[in-house]
Formats: C-alpha cells, structure tokens, sequence
C-alpha cells in the first residue's frame, strides 16, 4: 500500500493517520485506530470513516502525542538551523529552554558578554525581553514548538553582576519585578543552576524571593541543585523548602548521583522525594539516560575564583600565586563546592567536547588526561591553560553517573526526559565540535534501550513520560496528549527499530526509526527525512497575558 494516498472526493480532514497502535498520553493500553487533524487541531481518535487530504497508512506503528524536552539547550543551535534536527528526528516537537541561564531578559551588560562569549555559533542579539527572543526564533522559522524558564542567573546578572554577594532590598525588588514580567509574557516559572558561579552565589532567601514572585502566576521552580554529589541530599532538602517557602511546584533538573562514592545516595533520595510528594508537595524531576554529563572546566574549578565573569577568571588564572591555590583546590575533596573532575575519579574519565579557539580544537574528543600528556602538564595546569588559551569555560563531558541508578529513576512515575543539549544537525558549524551524543539519542534511547530491550518502562508508559506527563507539570495546554481539540504534535515510529546511533566517539549520528512527526498540524518529518516545513510556536506558561 502506497504510504500517502490522494483522495478523489472532497476530504473532510487535512490529514488522517489510519491504522496505527495509538498511545494517547495516558500511560492505558494502546488501541489501533486513526487520528484526525483539521489545521493545527487534532479532531478525532479512534474510527474516522472520512477521507484526508493527506493519509498516512501508519499500520504496525506506534503513533503518539509528540515528545517535550524538558531540558533543551537548543537556544543557540535554533538560531543557526531552525530544522532542530537531531530532536525533530528523535519525536521531539516541543523544546522547553531556561536552565538557570534565559535568552532573557537582557540588560545591556549582560547582552555585552553573550556577544563577546559567542563561539562557533555566532549572531545578533536584537532583543531584550525573553519573549522577544522567543518571538525572533519564530519569526525566523523553527520546526519546534519552544518555551522557556526565565532563568534566575540572568535576573541576578541583570541586577548584581557576577559578584559573589546578596542582592540589595533594592536590587531584589527588581529581580522579582523582572520574573513577574517574564510570566506575564508567558515564562513557564524560573529556573536556577545553583553549582556554576554567579548562580552559586544566590542564597535560599534569594531563590524563595523570586518564586513568590513567580508563584501567584503558576509558575514552577526547577532546579540544577546546589550540589549533585557529596551534598546531593542536602540540596534535594533545600529544593523542597524553595518548594514550601513559596508554595510553588519544584522539579530537579537532569537528577542523578555524580561520583562512585555519591551512587548509593539515590535511593535515599528517591525514598525523600516520594515522601514530599505524599505530603502534598508537588515535586517532579527528569532525567537524560546516559551514564556522563556534559558541562564545562568551570565545574572542575572553585567558585571565588570565577567570581566576576569569563574575564576575571582568566585574568586570575595567570596569576601564579592564584593558580597554585586553585590547583590545590581542584585536588583536595570538599563539601563546600562542586567538583565533577573529582567526582569522575579520573581525568581519563573527563572528555573535552567543544573549543571556541581553532588553536584548540584538535583536542576536541580527547581526554583531560590526554591532553595533559600531550601538553607535558600536569592535569590541574592543563585545565587552567585550556580556559585561558580557549576564551571560554571549554565544553566538557564528565563519566559520572550509576547505569543501575538510571534505571531506578526511571522507573519512578514523576520522572520525565531532557537532553540536557541543542538539537544539532550532522552538517555545518555543527561538526566543529563533538558534543554529548544525547543531542541525538535521548529519546529514541529511553524507546529503544529502556524499554525494548531492557523492559525498564512499558512503551504506554515511556510515552506518558514523555507527553502528558511534562505537559501536565509544565500547566501546558492542549499539549501531551492524544485528544480532539488538542494542538496536532504527533509522532509516528517504529517500537521495534527506534533506536540512539549517537556514541560519544562519532556523536554526529541521527537517532533511527521515527517515520513521520507533525508539529501544529503541519508534517515536518516525512518517511524519517525532514521536509523543510517549520511551523514551531511559542508556548505559553500558565500565568502568561496573551
């Protein structure tokens, strides 16, 4: 049978997927049926006996609301290519952006430095407001759905800089007036990435302040905690009063247990959050399913000396006095700073993923322990010249994580999906660096691996996680979910071939086995091959005045 049909008669849909084994959102039982799209809506799921204009034959196929990443860095990566590639061909139609750093709002400081900070990707910035950057990517073009956290770094660099201080009564008063024009404008709550200075800076105080400036509009609080590690449970705790303080929802970015020593942590933190959970507190969290993450040398690095921006850190890390403290620091445990390069162990177990000087860029998929032998330096000297010869923090990927305790996590029901990484494409400017290759294998692994061939998750439920679940956490409306009246993102794949090709040796491979994605109604992916069509939208939080 021919895949697309064209129909004589005059047809009462624009387009119908006949045939497949459809999983509405829910997390029930699948049913095999037809889905109905008239414009951007969905209008019926079951039997439709009318014709489309356009039919898929979707029989033997799973077919589902499309996918939310929860935690998308394709801020950037939309600006150079609108296609989002890698997401688009993984189901991904709705990226949601702002981990702790928004694309506003600006002040004319803040804009200064993201232009100097610019790397392989480089552009104008021409807006201020965070709904003014969203408004531009639309403008311009984008395959995705996006929507956005406005992120408590930028309110605070806004304000007080890069200064490791607390915010004046004054200058607090502003931050908060400037989170409740951001949910005005549609900002989904605020988010923070507490290990990475300026953000390390901010107190708990400073955090409750801004979400009850976020609160009365819906907004939920999402966090990279102040620690992932050797204080995983005691930032779990603070992410739970910011919760109580200020009676908004809380969710824990990409939650895991960095380092050897820190693995056995999760299960007690689990056990914490089910426990909040059952005492009424709305907490949620998501994950990548990979066992490294992917920063940069700054989280190898202690906070003081970063203190003032990407400047002021290289201007100390010339200084010999100042360096020999610092390595010093980056070998010696401490509780009182996050350190990845000591929770991977071992510098062979740190992987350098980007550099933003060609000088550098050989050294692009090698190690730290590598590169310190190719440079004759020790490991310590090594990262510190990197950062400075580089002009920025370094793309950095660091093996951190229990493969047993990603299962684990998975299969608590609150526990969503984010990729934690742009949505790339194996062309162009991309090639010039070797990202994480959860740029183009999140989905389709936790599909392929997690529940196909693992069984950790049934696919009804992989998809609940990946739908309704996030929608109904984000308040999202009219998205997540199989339904007439709902918006027609929608995937169709293959459960038994979906699958990650991407390897953190040759990261630039696309994830295999979705067949068509529509976003609002439009088909962007066609037979796994994009169409050029970029119908993406901003999506709105729950406090937004339209």
């Amino acid at each position: 049978m021919a895949l697309f049909v064209a129909c004589q008669s005059e047809p009462a849909y624009d387009v119908v997927i006949r045939n497949g084994t459809v999983y509405d959102g829910s997390g029930d039982a699948p049913i095999v049926g037809d889905v109905a799209i008239i414009g951007d809506s969905i209008v019926a799921v079951g039997v439709v006996t009318g014709s489309g204009r356009t039919e898929v034959d979707a029989k033997g196929m799973a077919v589902s609301p499309g996918f939310i990443n929860m935690l998308s860095w394709a801020t950037e990566s939309l600006i150079e290519d609108g296609r989002s590639q890698s997401d688009i061909r993984q189901g991904v139609t709705l990226e949601v952006m702002g981990e702790g750093e928004s694309m506003g709002p600006l002040s004319d400081t803040l804009r200064t430095a993201m232009l100097a900070e610019q790397g392989d990707l480089k552009f104008p910035i021409t807006w201020r407001t965070l709904r003014g950057y969203q408004d531009s990517l639309v403008r311009k073009g984008i395959s995705t759905n996006i929507a956005s956290f406005v992120g408590a770094t930028t309110v605070r660099i806004n304000h007080v800089g890069w200064a490791d201080r607390a915010p004046t009564p004054s200058e607090l008063e502003a931050m908060q007036a400037e989170v409740r024009t951001a949910m005005e404008e549609g900002a989904l709550g605020v988010g923070s990435s507490l290990i990475y200075a300026p953000a390390f800076y901010a107190r708990t105080p400073e955090l409750v302040a801004l979400m009850k400036a976020a609160a009365p509009y819906g907004g939920m609080y999402i966090s990279h905690m102040r620690s992932e590690g050797v204080k995983l449970e005691e930032a779990v705790d603070e992410l739970l009063t910011i919760a109580k303080e200020s009676g908004a929802r809380a969710e824990i970015y990409h939650l895991k247990a960095a380092g050897e020593a820190n693995w056995p942590k999760m299960a007690r933190v689990l056990d914490r959050i089910d426990s909040a959970r059952a005492s009424g507190l709305e907490i949620t969290a998501d994950i990548y399913p990979y066992t490294a993450g992917a920063t940069g040398l700054d989280a190898a690095m202690p906070p003081w000396v970063q203190e003032g921006g990407y400047t002021e850190w290289a201007r100390r890390l010339r200084d010999p006095a100042i360096r020999k403290r610092v390595a010093e620091e980056m070998r010696t445990p401490t509780d009182q700073w996050e350190s990845l390069l000591l929770a991977a162990g071992t510098p062979d177990h740190v992987m350098f993923s980007g550099f933003k000087a060609d000088s550098l860029k050989q050294y692009t998929g090698k190690t730290l322990a590598d590169v310190a032998k190719l440079r004759g330096t020790s490991i310590e000297e090594t990262a510190m010249d990197l950062v400075v010869k580089d002009g920025s923090r370094v793309g950095t990927i660091y093996f951190i994580i229990n493969e047993d305790n990603i299962a684990k996590q998975l299969q608590r029901p609150w526990v969503s999906v984010g990729s934690d990484a742009g949505s790339l494409a194996t062309e162009g400017v991309f090639l010039k660096s070797n990202p994480h290759p959860r740029a183009y294998g999140t989905f389709a692994r936790v599909l392929g691996k997690y529940v196909r061939e693992d069984s950790v998750l049934t696919l009804q439920e992989a998809v609940r996680r990946l739908t309704a679940l996030p929608a109904g956490n984000l308040r999202i409306k009219r998205r997540g979910s199989l339904k007439p009246g709902y918006f027609a993102d929608v995937v169709v794949f293959d459960p038994a071939t979906i699958r990650d090709n991407a390897t953190f040796e040759q990261p630039h491979q696309y994830a295999s086995g979705v067949r068509e994605v529509f976003v609002n109604g439009v088909m962007v992916l066609s037979k796994g091959e994009h169409t050029g069509a970029k119908p993406g939208r901003v999506v709105l939080g729950p406090g937004a005045k339209q």
